[in-house]
């Protein structure tokens, strides 16, 4: 036998949890329903009326909802009821109250900085909302939270909108600083008050500014630390360098635009000394490699022309000219259509054939260029040989490293030719002009092969928008080769989010062999760095380095052009220094990359850097005091997660990456969360001159156009919350629309549990679950699985997922199905009855859970619920009392079949009545003596019944139980069939039992006060009815 067959069948389930108790968990949900719940909201409405005046007189008895949590806020009320939510329940101080309360565990989330230089953008509400929500839920499961925000305040682009059309021109450095500063003080205060708008949890009055001093020192012990190493270094090697800002830059800084146009040449270099293969092969006297580039202004330049040792060459005659060229065998056919002349191949070679090769420069008549093997030469276009240039290029500097070749630089920090470039040349733009003269110069020379006009992707500065070139200066560099196997060793252990970024991530660290950090600036930290007035020899040590970072940490970095030299290079360092006397020296004038002052942010928020305990306490005066103190043991002074866009990847991401191996050998984050860039609906870039810019101020407070209405702060942080985070996220009316109409509806369902609460006190109130009906018992249990999937989501950074899982809960289980079978027993049962109670004691749990559960994206909304809410004392806010609480108590192992199986008959039922109303129709249920008949018995022992609970969950006139249908049903029934699979403690105990049901009409007439068709006859009330009035 299956199970031991008892009468009883509440006896069968108390059996059934003895043994989920005995075995660890009998009811696994492994259910087979032949069809979904069904909303019978319109077909089963209970909800009595004023309609007829019958219903008139009894609607004073009926229990129908009430509170005064209002409906709807819009408008300037939406708006003015966020402002007083914030007040009131302590916004502005949640982020020290749970820094103060005990907690076992730590959850840090270190901001990046966002740049200091402009008003907020939704690109900000994008990344500091994500952030809240990951804040505020780590503060509800009971962790103390760190996050410090902070904001990134050198650079260019600041320098450049604190001075305007004035320039720079005249201007000392501390003038040109005190202005940028005042600049970034400004923007700074536009984006905290947006920020604060927006519902993000901080203390705002202890935040992390780059151009504070102890900042500033803190970054200093990095840089001491890693030129202690050797992993700073200066030395002459080509850069990116922006001539509109003449400043060096670093792959960070630069954006690429995939519309730009060079004038692409072919031009020859005659062979003079062909190599050994080539000249022992008779008629091959007169050849030329073909080279092919986008930057003719380099020729000039040029040291050698590089092959690809592995490949295959050949010596191929034009049809129309009898010229030889030499060029990769792969190259041919494109060459041919190229050339618009068949190309006949003469004879082949290997790439290392070519080796002690000696051409002729084509515009230097006396100058010779060697054939050399590299494996940066690619066979994707051009010729397959490489016209190679080692001060403008960083394969061409690695080849003349190798080859030991001359390193000439042409080109001024303007982006004009030198002296040196020859009197044709001379101070003409290398952009421009000077291209224009060193293609003439070429045509003149006959080397001048083709030219064409070439769409290609090219490197700009990011703050100018102006092309940058790449020449040779002396500047600071990171090894960042040296670092590479280490910092990828770290980010193994890293989770990346999507793991899709981790890629880019690595593909980075391969690219980058060096990073330079010193800029030709005035705003931003001074490299501490002094240089020998004759021989140019920089003076950096940990003497130097210590005293200045000490002077910057008590006055700030401009000391380093306010004080006299003398301060700055006291006669005590020096001597520790084994330097000569100070006149000597002089100060240095470039600084910091502004990668490298946020990339050390973990070390002047985050941890110590090898400092004694004064030292570190006076550097972290500028925090609170309950974030002095080091990040708890546990977390290994690494944040829990960086949270930043995509552009990123090659940013914050790296430069945190990169300092932290140096110093400490590991990452500065357990994991990296990657987001994409806000677009347009249309999926455009954000652009004031398409006009298709959304401000987030204008999103919440409203436009001029009545098209944007105010949306109030929670709308903008539902769209954050809802969007797919990790692709490009569209924003405009549509999905603003979309989002405000969901918040309207989730507020619509906290308001109808609100109004069912009206006058229930769950701390006197509440019913026990085991005394719970069945369907309540059941809620309790979809409440628990809720809460954890709810949970998972948000501990993954999947709020969308969190959002898409309380709203399948609310309109499945909740509005489809729980709602519109409770209604009845809510509204015209005994105020006090064990069954309302009952069902009351469950709607508080979920009006708790889905508040709790939201409250992570609308903190607004949330509180404002709360406030509302019965079960706790006056004064208290929702973030202060903790997460969902569900109960191990509420997994039933038993009911849940029991349920389910009852729901798969209503399933069957409801889709015989399609579009009726159910409360019309009695019901039979026939079940063969069977495990399932005797859950069904569990929730009507009678075998017929208008009031028990399994006429409650059909939501019908009357229920009758058998084991077969009975032979005088009327001619008018609707028969259907059905099979529901149980399957309990993975599959011990299986059976698959077939039910019949039959639907007639109603025998009972419609009650006038609780419109279920259960009285004697019209205009008299039900028997329970009858009781209550």
């Amino acid at each position: 036998m299956l199970l031991g067959r008892v009468s009883a069948a509440s006896r069968t389930l108390a059996r059934w949890e003895r043994r989920s108790a005995r075995g660890g968990g009998l009811l696994h949900r492994a259910l087979v329903l032949r069809s979904s719940r069904r909303d019978v909201t319109s077909s089963g409405n209970n909800e009595p009326s004023d309609s007829g005046s019958a219903q008139g007189v009894y609607r004073g008895s009926v229990l129908l909802p009430r509170t005064d949590f209002p409906l709807k806020l819009s408008g300037q009320k939406l708006l003015e009821r966020e402002l007083e939510i914030q007040k009131e329940c302590g916004f502005a101080d949640l982020y020290t109250w749970q820094r103060e309360r005990k907690a076992k565990k730590e959850f840090c989330l270190h901001d990046g900085p966002p740049y200091a230089n402009g008003d907020p953008h939704v690109g900000h509400a994008l990344n500091k909302i994500m952030k809240d929500i990951r804040n505020r839920f780590e503060v509800l499961r009971g962790r103390q939270v760190h996050y410090v925000p902070g904001w990134d305040c050198h650079g260019l682009p600041i320098e450049l909108k604190a001075l305007g059309d004035v320039g720079a021109g005249g201007l000392e450095p501390l003038q040109i600083r005190h202005k940028a500063r005042a600049f970034a003080v400004e923007a700074i205060a536009r984006q905290k008050a947006a920020f604060q708008r927006w519902g993000v949890m901080a203390d705002w009055d202890q935040c992390y500014y780059t151009f504070d001093g102890a900042y500033e020192a803190a970054q200093l012990k990095v840089f001491q630390e890693m030129h202690k190493k050797g992993l700073i270094y200066q030395d002459l090697k080509p850069v990116f360098w922006s001539p509109s800002s003449r400043s060096a830059l670093a792959e960070a800084e630069l954006e690429y635009n995939p519309e730009h146009v060079s004038r692409s040449v072919y031009v020859t270099f005659p062979l003079l000394t062909p190599p050994p293969e080539i000249a022992s092969d008779p008629g091959l006297e007169n050849v030329s490699a073909l080279v092919w580039t986008t930057q003719p202004w380099t020729i000039p330049a040029n040291q050698a022309v590089c092959f690809l040792p592995n490949a295959r060459y050949s010596v191929v005659r034009r049809k129309d000219n009898h010229q030889l060229l030499l060029v990769a065998a792969g190259r041919t056919a494109g060459l041919t259509a190229l050339l618009n002349t068949e190309l006949e191949n003469v004879c082949t070679y290997t790439g290392s054939q070519l080796e002690g090769g000696i051409c002729k420069h084509p515009t230097i008549p006396d100058k010779q260029v060697p054939l050399l093997p590299s494996d940066h030469v690619t066979m994707l276009k051009g010729t397959g040989l490489v016209h190679t240039a080692p001060a403008h290029g960083m394969d061409d500097y690695s080849v003349a490293s190798r080859f030991k070749l001359m390193v000439d630089c042409l080109v001024d920090e303007d982006g004009s030719f030198t002296d040196l470039a020859g009197p044709e040349l001379r101070s003409l733009s290398v952009m421009g002009e000077g291209t224009d003269k060193v293609i003439s110069m070429l045509k003149e020379a006959g080397a001048l092969v083709r030219e064409e006009r070439c769409v290609h992707s090219y490197p700009y500065d990011w703050r100018t928008k102006r092309p940058v070139i790449i020449r040779p200066s002396r500047q600071w560099f990171i090894d960042t080769d040296a670092l590479r196997d280490k910092a990828k060793g770290a980010l193994q252990k890293v989770q990346v989010l999507p793991e899709s970024a981790r890629g880019g991530l690595l593909a980075t660290l391969d690219r980058r062999t060096y990073w330079c950090i010193s800029r030709q600036r005035s705003w931003g930290v001074p490299i501490p760095v002094f240089y020998h007035r004759e021989t140019g020899e920089p003076l950096i040590n940990k003497y130097t380095v210590s005293h200045i970072a000490k002077l910057f940490r008590e006055q700030g970095s401009d000391c380093w052009w306010g004080l006299p030299l003398e301060a700055l290079l006291p006669a005590e360092v020096l001597k520790k220094s084994k330097a000569g006397p100070l006149s000597d020296y002089v100060r240095g004038e470039d600084v910091l990359d502004i990668w490298f002052d946020s990339g050390a942010s973990w070390a002047a928020v985050l941890e110590e850097v090898e400092e004694d305990s004064d030292e570190a306490e006076s550097r972290l005066s500028w925090l609170p005091a309950s974030l002095r103190k080091p990040l708890v043991p546990e977390s290994d002074s690494r944040a829990d997660a960086y949270v930043e866009g995509k552009d990123q990847i090659g940013g914050w991401f790296q430069s945190s990456l990169l300092t932290s191996v140096a110093v400490r050998n590991k990452a500065p984050y357990k994991s990296l969360v990657v987001h994409g860039f806000v677009v347009s609906e249309k999926g455009e870039k954000m652009s004031k001159s398409v006009g298709n810019v959304v401000d987030p101020d204008v999103v919440i407070n409203g436009g001029k156009d009545a098209a944007m209405p105010p949306y109030g702060a929670d709308v903008l942080r539902w769209w954050v919350a809802e969007s797919n985070v990790f692709s490009e996220i569209p924003i405009g009316p549509g999905a603003l629309s979309s989002a405000k109409d969901s918040v309207s509806k989730l507020r619509n369902t906290l308001r109808f549990l609100l109004g069912n609460l009206q006058g229930f006190d769950p701390r006197v109130q509440a019913v026990d679950p085991k005394e719970m009906h069945y369907i309540d018992q059941y809620m309790l249990h979809l409440l628990r699985d809720f809460s954890m999937k709810v949970t998972d989501a948000y501990s993954e950074f999947d709020a969308g997922r969190a959002l898409r899982v309380l709203q399948a809960f609310i309109s499945r289980d909740l509005s489809s199905f729980y709602f519109s079978i409770v209604k009845d027993r809510l509204y015209c049962d005994p105020e006090d009855s064990l069954g309302r109670r009952s069902c009351q004691t469950v709607l508080e749990e979920l009006l708790d859970g889905v508040t709790r559960s939201v409250a992570p994206i609308l903190p607004h909304l949330a509180e404002e619920v709360y406030l509302h809410a019965p079960g706790h004392d006056k004064g208290e806010t929702l973030f202060r009392s903790g997460w969902i609480k569900s109960s191990s108590e509420w997994r039933r192992p038993g009911l849940v079949e029991a349920v389910e199986g009852a729901c798969a008959i209503r399933d069957s039922f409801l889709s015989a009545i399609p579009g009726k109303n159910a409360a019309q129709y009695d019901l039979t249920i026939a079940i063969q003596p069977s495990l399932l008949f005797e859950l069904m018995e569990s929730f009507q022992e009678e075998p017929t019944s208008t009031s028990s609970q399994l006429a409650e969950l059909m939501m019908v006139g009357r229920v009758s139980l058998t084991t077969e249908l009975p032979r005088d049903l009327p001619p008018d029934a609707l028969i259907c069939h059905g099979t529901f699979l149980i399957d309990l403690e993975g599959g011990v105990i299986r059976e698959d039992s077939p039910y019949t049901i039959a639907a007639v009409p109603a025998s009972g007439a419609r009650c006038p006060r609780c419109r279920r068709y259960t009285a004697e006859s019209a205009d008299c009330l039900c028997p329970r009815c009858l009781t209550i009035v």
